[in-house]
């Protein structure tokens, strides 16, 4: 069996004759914390929305080793489908269920591990509380862990900014994934709430034998909890390696960084603002 959990091997996609990434090729073992990072536009989202079944790459091919310890060649499946075998993302802008309370959100991402059928729904059998139990405790752990767990009972969307973002975390890592896509996790979020994000993230990984791929355009986050950093730019991968070694890669300097020691200010954003292609 590979030893990989992720590979993506020269995936491309186009749009209209235009090409948004171009042969991007990533290999992730299990265990790791790797950064996708570059500048606005450069194609980092549009890389996640292939790796979780949003797009379908125009070429190429992505095999991801799922709960049942199989290759899966995922570049043509549906998200669901993705999401099943373990591979979970959050996205740039925030996705929740607005109108539904902070415990819901996460109750119903439980939903997917449910083995009752509709007969047991219908009649409420003892099999069916049980599970409602079950997941009311699963989800009410999950908010403890990321410190909601006294804000459950609101509505999801007069949460505080940075909480939100929480709570699309939490709700990510209530389908139990072996891999987990962070799509610009800080973003919105003030000093203090990142360092705070930074420990949970970290934490969490540990304490669910977690892989992470995140995008980020927070240099101290990414350089303080990744420990390998993929660089991309205009849909291309131009560096590859150690936080240290990207750090002073002369390419990402002037593709990304924009002068050497802009890290600690974040990235320069010459190019479209709002996100990717």
């Amino acid at each position: 069996m590979s030893n990989f959990l992720l590979k993506a091997d020269n995936i491309s996609i186009e749009f209209g004759g235009l090409r948004a990434v171009s042969g991007f090729s990533v290999e992730i073992q299990p265990g790791e914390l790797v950064g996708l990072i570059g500048p606005n536009g450069a194609g980092k989202t549009t890389v996640f929305n292939m790796l979780s079944g949003v797009y379908t790459p125009t070429s190429g091919q992505i095999m991801f080793q799922g709960r049942d310890g199989a290759l899966h060649d995922i570049g043509k499946m549906k998200p669901a489908a993705i999401n099943l075998l373990g591979l979970t993302r959050t996205f740039q802008n925030i996705r929740l269920f607005n109108n539904l309370s902070v415990l819901d959100n996460v109750r119903i991402a439980l939903h997917s591990s449910r083995t009752e059928g509709p007969v047991d729904a219908l009649f409420r059998t003892k099999r069916f509380l049980i599970s409602e139990e079950r997941m009311q405790m699963q989800a009410e752990d999950l908010l403890k862990l990321f410190k909601i767990e006294n804000k459950k009972d609101e509505l999801a969307k007069n949460l505080p900014y940075g909480e939100q973002r929480k709570l699309e975390i939490a709700r990510a890592m209530a389908s139990n994934p072996r891999l987990l896509l962070l799509d610009e996790p800080a973003a919105g979020m003030n000093g203090q709430e990142t360092k705070e994000l930074m420990e949970l993230i970290a934490f969490i990984r540990r304490e669910f034998n977690l892989t992470i791929l995140l995008i980020e355009h927070d240099m101290r986050l990414v350089m303080g909890i990744c420990e390998r950093i993929v660089v991309l730019d205009y849909g291309k991968i131009i560096a590859e390696g150690l936080p240290e070694d990207i750090r002073k890669n002369p390419a990402v300097v002037e593709a990304y960084l924009g002068t050497a020691g802009t890290e600690e200010n974040g990235p320069r954003t010459t190019r479209t603002e709002g996100g990717d292609v």
